[in-house]
């Protein structure tokens, strides 16, 4: 299905949004930006799902997720042109690399990525808050990218829940036990004692500075 210029426009304004303010525009935003009613922007967002460069997310009023890149925006991120390149990942709060915090889940905020940048593919980013990690090469303030999953092997990068707080180490497994490992000398490990409500809840797979 073609676009018209009109659509190809809508499309580049959704991208250029997600690029610099991290979350897509309402309809109503798109509405005033166009000089549409609410009934035209969503005239056009049908046309735009239909083409199958975007997809709407139903009860959300910014649940527009960008599935093509336009091209303006393919060349300004350096990603190739294939329509699954890039990924739109939700930011779902902040991850300790030091002492475990509460993870904020639920935000809504989306960040447009390069899909070459994680392996395996990243279910969503979680912020960094410390730098326990940093001989890993992870810092205070990075994005990483957490594969969902409840299962890892011993010596990986690990994001794991203890008692309803959040934390990225490396997972050590042995003698009966199993130890959150540090990457920086300065923290302790931490070791998980029985009784304590503990679950593997991602995988590391790969990081984004912000503003490097």
């Amino acid at each position: 299905m073609s676009l018209t210029d009109t659509q190809r426009a809508i499309h580049a304004f959704i991208a250029d949004r997600l690029e610099a303010e991290g979350m897509p525009p309402s309809q109503t935003e798109i509405a005033k930006a166009f000089a549409f009613s609410l009934r035209g922007a969503q005239y056009h967002l049908e046309a735009l799902e239909a083409a199958g460069v975007i997809e709407r997310v139903s009860g959300r009023a910014r649940g527009i997720r960008l599935l093509q890149v336009p091209a303006s925006l393919q060349q300004a991120l350096d990603l190739p042109a294939a329509n699954d390149a890039a990924l739109q990942l939700p930011v779902l709060g902040q991850v300790a690399a030091g002492v475990p915090i509460g993870a904020d889940i639920g935000s809504d905020q989306m960040v447009l990525m390069d899909r070459a940048l994680f392996s395996p593919t990243p279910d969503y980013l979680l912020k960094v808050k410390g730098d326990s990690m940093r001989d890993e090469g992870i810092f205070d303030g990075d994005l990483i990218g957490v594969h969902r999953t409840s299962e890892a092997r011993n010596g990986q990068v690990v994001i794991a829940r203890i008692d309803d707080e959040i934390t990225v180490k490396l997972l050590k497994i042995g003698s009966g036990r199993i130890r959150l490992l540090p990457r920086n000398p300065d923290y302790a490990p931490i070791e998980v004692q029985p009784g304590q409500d503990f679950a593997i809840e991602g995988l590391y797979c790969g990081l984004v500075r912000p503003n490097a």
